[in-house]
Protein backbone atom coordinates (compact mmCIF):
# COMPACT_ATOMS: atom_id res chain seq x y z
CA UNK A 1 0.00 0.00 0.00
CA UNK A 2 1.64 3.31 -1.28
CA UNK A 3 0.94 7.03 -1.43
CA UNK A 4 -2.50 7.92 -0.20
CA UNK A 5 -4.50 4.63 -1.56
CA UNK A 6 -7.32 3.43 0.59
CA UNK A 7 -7.81 0.04 1.09
CA UNK A 8 -12.05 0.08 0.98
CA UNK A 9 -11.85 -4.14 2.38
CA UNK A 10 -9.30 -2.64 5.07
CA UNK A 11 -11.59 -0.32 6.43
CA UNK A 12 -14.80 -2.51 6.29
CA UNK A 13 -13.33 -5.28 8.35
CA UNK A 14 -12.18 -2.59 10.95
CA UNK A 15 -15.48 -1.16 11.02
CA UNK A 16 -17.01 -4.60 11.50
CA UNK A 17 -14.66 -4.85 14.75
CA UNK A 18 -15.45 -1.61 15.67
CA UNK A 19 -18.99 -2.31 15.65
CA UNK A 20 -18.49 -5.75 17.41
CA UNK A 21 -16.38 -3.79 20.05
CA UNK A 22 -19.76 -1.40 20.71
CA UNK A 23 -21.84 -4.09 21.39
CA UNK A 24 -19.47 -5.04 24.00
CA UNK A 25 -19.97 -2.03 25.69
CA UNK A 26 -22.97 -2.90 28.67
CA UNK A 27 -23.77 1.06 28.93
CA UNK A 28 -24.08 1.25 25.05
CA UNK A 29 -26.76 -1.54 25.28
CA UNK A 30 -28.41 -0.37 28.18
CA UNK A 31 -28.73 3.22 26.74
CA UNK A 32 -30.05 1.45 23.22
CA UNK A 33 -32.53 -0.60 25.29
CA UNK A 34 -33.69 2.96 27.59
CA UNK A 35 -33.77 5.05 24.27
CA UNK A 36 -36.06 2.23 22.94
CA UNK A 37 -38.27 1.93 26.04
CA UNK A 38 -38.38 5.67 26.61
CA UNK A 39 -39.53 6.35 22.91
CA UNK A 40 -42.20 3.69 23.27
CA UNK A 41 -43.54 5.46 26.55
CA UNK A 42 -44.04 8.79 25.06
CA UNK A 43 -45.66 7.61 21.86
CA UNK A 44 -48.57 6.83 24.64
CA UNK A 45 -47.75 9.47 26.43
CA UNK A 46 -49.69 12.15 24.68
CA UNK A 47 -53.21 10.96 25.88
CA UNK A 48 -52.00 10.66 29.49
CA UNK A 49 -52.99 13.91 30.47
CA UNK A 50 -56.84 13.83 29.34
CA UNK A 51 -57.38 10.51 30.57
CA UNK A 52 -57.83 8.62 27.26
CA UNK A 53 -56.20 5.41 26.59
CA UNK A 54 -54.06 5.51 23.41
CA UNK A 55 -50.97 6.50 21.87
CA UNK A 56 -50.02 9.29 20.50
CA UNK A 57 -49.46 10.11 16.39
CA UNK A 58 -46.34 10.53 15.04
CA UNK A 59 -46.35 14.69 15.25
CA UNK A 60 -46.94 14.48 18.86
CA UNK A 61 -44.52 11.40 19.63
CA UNK A 62 -41.54 13.37 17.68
CA UNK A 63 -41.96 16.58 19.63
CA UNK A 64 -41.38 14.36 22.35
CA UNK A 65 -38.62 12.28 21.02
CA UNK A 66 -36.77 15.79 20.33
CA UNK A 67 -36.46 16.07 24.11
CA UNK A 68 -35.34 12.53 24.81
CA UNK A 69 -33.06 12.61 21.49
CA UNK A 70 -31.11 15.69 22.58
CA UNK A 71 -30.06 13.75 26.05
CA UNK A 72 -29.08 10.41 24.95
CA UNK A 73 -27.80 10.68 21.73
CA UNK A 74 -25.14 13.44 22.27
CA UNK A 75 -23.91 11.42 24.99
CA UNK A 76 -23.88 8.24 23.35
CA UNK A 77 -21.89 9.55 20.44
CA UNK A 78 -19.47 11.45 22.72
CA UNK A 79 -18.77 7.98 24.95
CA UNK A 80 -18.58 6.17 22.12
CA UNK A 81 -16.19 8.12 19.90
CA UNK A 82 -14.27 8.90 23.05
CA UNK A 83 -13.10 5.75 23.76
CA UNK A 84 -12.50 4.82 20.41
CA UNK A 85 -8.94 5.24 20.19
CA UNK A 86 -7.40 5.79 23.34
CA UNK A 87 -8.54 2.30 24.58
CA UNK A 88 -6.65 0.56 22.30
CA UNK A 89 -3.85 2.35 23.02
CA UNK A 90 -4.05 1.26 26.98
CA UNK A 91 -4.57 -2.23 25.79
CA UNK A 92 -2.01 -2.08 23.50
CA UNK A 93 -4.01 -3.28 20.67
CA UNK A 94 -3.04 -0.22 18.75
CA UNK A 95 0.26 -0.77 18.09
CA UNK A 96 -0.91 -4.05 16.93
CA UNK A 97 -3.32 -3.20 14.45
CA UNK A 98 -0.87 0.38 12.85
CA UNK A 99 2.02 -2.62 12.73
CA UNK A 100 -0.16 -4.16 10.30
CA UNK A 101 -0.50 -2.79 6.27
CA UNK A 102 -2.90 -0.41 7.11
CA UNK A 103 -2.61 3.24 7.20
CA UNK A 104 -4.22 5.69 10.23
CA UNK A 105 -6.60 6.81 7.95
CA UNK A 106 -8.10 3.66 7.04
CA UNK A 107 -7.97 2.77 10.78
CA UNK A 108 -9.79 5.65 12.06
CA UNK A 109 -12.17 5.87 9.47
CA UNK A 110 -13.12 2.10 9.87
CA UNK A 111 -13.57 2.76 13.35
CA UNK A 112 -15.88 5.66 13.09
CA UNK A 113 -17.85 4.12 10.24
CA UNK A 114 -18.23 0.90 12.66
CA UNK A 115 -19.69 2.90 15.82
CA UNK A 116 -21.40 5.24 13.51
CA UNK A 117 -23.05 1.71 12.25
CA UNK A 118 -23.64 0.85 16.34
CA UNK A 119 -25.15 4.56 16.92
CA UNK A 120 -27.65 4.05 13.79
CA UNK A 121 -28.63 0.58 15.16
CA UNK A 122 -29.59 1.91 18.24
CA UNK A 123 -31.32 4.98 17.01
CA UNK A 124 -33.24 2.89 14.49
CA UNK A 125 -34.24 0.20 17.00
CA UNK A 126 -35.91 3.09 19.11
CA UNK A 127 -37.40 4.96 16.33
CA UNK A 128 -38.83 1.73 14.40
CA UNK A 129 -40.29 0.15 17.70
CA UNK A 130 -42.16 3.47 18.63
CA UNK A 131 -43.17 4.07 14.92
CA UNK A 132 -44.75 0.86 14.35
CA UNK A 133 -46.93 0.94 17.28
CA UNK A 134 -48.39 3.97 16.60
CA UNK A 135 -48.62 2.62 12.83
CA UNK A 136 -50.86 -0.31 14.10
CA UNK A 137 -53.02 1.82 16.50
CA UNK A 138 -52.64 5.31 16.08
CA UNK A 139 -52.87 8.21 13.18
CA UNK A 140 -50.24 8.38 10.66
CA UNK A 141 -50.17 12.23 10.21
CA UNK A 142 -46.66 13.50 10.19
CA UNK A 143 -45.17 10.44 9.01
CA UNK A 144 -42.32 11.89 6.79
CA UNK A 145 -42.05 14.30 9.70
CA UNK A 146 -40.94 11.44 11.48
CA UNK A 147 -38.94 10.17 9.73
CA UNK A 148 -37.16 13.37 9.02
CA UNK A 149 -36.72 13.66 12.74
CA UNK A 150 -35.13 10.46 12.52
CA UNK A 151 -32.30 11.81 10.12
CA UNK A 152 -31.74 14.46 11.84
CA UNK A 153 -31.12 12.13 14.77
CA UNK A 154 -28.78 10.36 13.03
CA UNK A 155 -26.51 13.44 12.03
CA UNK A 156 -26.72 14.86 15.80
CA UNK A 157 -25.42 11.08 16.83
CA UNK A 158 -23.10 11.08 13.97
CA UNK A 159 -21.62 14.64 14.57
CA UNK A 160 -21.14 13.83 18.46
CA UNK A 161 -19.18 10.60 17.31
CA UNK A 162 -16.86 12.87 15.38
CA UNK A 163 -16.19 15.20 18.26
CA UNK A 164 -15.64 12.19 20.78
CA UNK A 165 -13.03 10.47 18.11
CA UNK A 166 -11.30 14.03 17.71
CA UNK A 167 -10.96 13.76 21.94
CA UNK A 168 -9.58 10.56 21.67
CA UNK A 169 -7.26 11.47 19.52
CA UNK A 170 -5.84 13.71 21.24
CA UNK A 171 -6.42 12.01 24.72
CA UNK A 172 -3.53 9.98 26.63
CA UNK A 173 -5.53 8.23 28.93
CA UNK A 174 -9.25 6.83 28.30
CA UNK A 175 -10.14 8.83 31.88
CA UNK A 176 -9.71 11.94 30.32
CA UNK A 177 -11.44 11.38 27.08
CA UNK A 178 -14.57 10.60 29.25
CA UNK A 179 -14.14 13.35 31.51
CA UNK A 180 -13.88 15.64 28.55
CA UNK A 181 -17.02 14.19 26.73
CA UNK A 182 -18.88 14.12 29.88
CA UNK A 183 -18.11 18.06 30.17
CA UNK A 184 -18.84 18.90 26.50
CA UNK A 185 -22.36 16.95 27.02
CA UNK A 186 -22.87 18.83 30.03
CA UNK A 187 -22.19 22.30 28.33
CA UNK A 188 -24.02 21.16 25.13
CA UNK A 189 -27.28 20.81 27.45
CA UNK A 190 -26.45 23.70 29.08
CA UNK A 191 -26.42 25.70 26.60
CA UNK A 192 -29.85 24.83 25.77
CA UNK A 193 -32.78 27.20 25.71
CA UNK A 194 -32.58 27.70 29.66
CA UNK A 195 -28.76 28.04 29.57
CA UNK A 196 -28.94 30.71 26.01
CA UNK A 197 -31.73 32.59 28.23
CA UNK A 198 -29.81 32.90 30.98
CA UNK A 199 -26.40 34.45 28.84
CA UNK A 200 -28.38 36.37 26.89
CA UNK A 201 -29.78 38.13 30.39
CA UNK A 202 -26.50 38.54 31.80
CA UNK A 203 -25.00 39.58 29.12
CA UNK A 204 -27.67 41.71 27.40
CA UNK A 205 -27.43 39.92 24.14
CA UNK A 206 -29.41 40.65 21.50
CA UNK A 207 -31.74 37.99 19.17
CA UNK A 208 -29.10 38.05 16.34
CA UNK A 209 -26.23 37.33 18.70
CA UNK A 210 -28.12 34.42 20.55
CA UNK A 211 -29.02 32.92 17.48
CA UNK A 212 -25.36 32.79 16.38
CA UNK A 213 -23.93 31.83 19.52
CA UNK A 214 -26.46 28.77 19.85
CA UNK A 215 -25.82 27.18 16.43
CA UNK A 216 -21.79 26.59 17.73
CA UNK A 217 -24.04 23.99 19.46
CA UNK A 218 -24.57 20.63 17.37
CA UNK A 219 -27.60 20.01 19.74
CA UNK A 220 -29.48 23.57 19.33
CA UNK A 221 -28.82 23.29 15.51
CA UNK A 222 -30.52 19.77 16.02
CA UNK A 223 -33.79 21.32 17.90
CA UNK A 224 -34.08 24.46 15.77
CA UNK A 225 -34.21 21.79 12.59
CA UNK A 226 -36.51 19.72 14.60
CA UNK A 227 -39.41 22.01 15.79
CA UNK A 228 -38.83 23.50 12.19
CA UNK A 229 -39.81 19.90 10.88
CA UNK A 230 -42.48 18.98 13.21
CA UNK A 231 -43.68 22.15 14.16
CA UNK A 232 -43.35 24.26 11.13
CA UNK A 233 -42.52 27.59 12.56
CA UNK A 234 -39.87 28.76 15.47
CA UNK A 235 -42.32 30.59 17.97
CA UNK A 236 -41.59 28.07 20.49
CA UNK A 237 -37.83 29.94 20.35
CA UNK A 238 -39.39 33.49 21.05
CA UNK A 239 -37.81 36.34 19.44
CA UNK A 240 -33.95 34.51 18.50
CA UNK A 241 -36.72 31.77 16.36
CA UNK A 242 -38.17 34.68 14.69
CA UNK A 243 -35.39 36.03 13.69
CA UNK A 244 -33.54 33.06 12.37
CA UNK A 245 -37.13 32.36 10.10
CA UNK A 246 -36.92 35.89 8.65
CA UNK A 247 -33.00 36.31 8.25
CA UNK A 248 -33.12 32.80 6.68
CA UNK A 249 -36.94 32.19 4.80
CA UNK A 250 -36.94 28.99 3.18
CA UNK A 251 -33.00 28.33 3.29
CA UNK A 252 -33.44 28.25 7.40
CA UNK A 253 -33.86 24.30 6.85
CA UNK A 254 -30.99 23.19 4.17
CA UNK A 255 -28.54 25.80 6.48
CA UNK A 256 -29.51 23.60 9.50
CA UNK A 257 -28.65 20.49 7.44
CA UNK A 258 -25.62 21.95 6.33
CA UNK A 259 -24.46 22.88 10.15
CA UNK A 260 -25.19 19.09 11.27
CA UNK A 261 -22.72 18.01 8.33
CA UNK A 262 -20.31 20.08 9.00
CA UNK A 263 -20.40 18.96 12.65
CA UNK A 264 -19.66 15.38 11.01
CA UNK A 265 -17.06 16.36 8.53
CA UNK A 266 -14.75 19.00 10.30
CA UNK A 267 -14.28 17.08 13.62
CA UNK A 268 -13.52 14.01 11.95
CA UNK A 269 -11.24 15.59 9.44
CA UNK A 270 -9.36 17.31 12.67
CA UNK A 271 -9.06 13.65 13.87
CA UNK A 272 -7.72 12.50 11.17
CA UNK A 273 -5.25 14.77 10.54
CA UNK A 274 -3.71 14.61 14.29
CA UNK A 275 -3.74 10.86 14.43
CA UNK A 276 -1.82 10.51 11.58
CA UNK A 277 0.57 13.54 12.68
CA UNK A 278 0.57 11.91 15.96
CA UNK A 279 0.84 8.14 14.89
CA UNK A 280 3.93 9.58 12.57
CA UNK A 281 5.85 10.99 15.55
CA UNK A 282 5.51 7.62 17.50
CA UNK A 283 2.76 8.60 19.40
Amino acid sequence: MTGMTIDIAVIATIATKGWQDARRHRWFVVFAVVFAGLALTLSAAGFWGTGIAGLAGFGRTGVSLTNLVLLVVPLMGLLLGALALVTEREQGTLWTLLAQPITPTELLLGKWLGLAGAIAAAVLFGFGISGFVIALFAATEQFFGYLHLLALTLLLGWANLSIGVLISAVSSRSSVAVSVALILWLAFVWLSDLGLMGVGVALQLSPPHLLWISLLNPSQAFRLAALLVLQGNLELLGATGLYAAEVLGKWLLPFLWSLLLLWVFVPLTFALWLFGRRWASGW
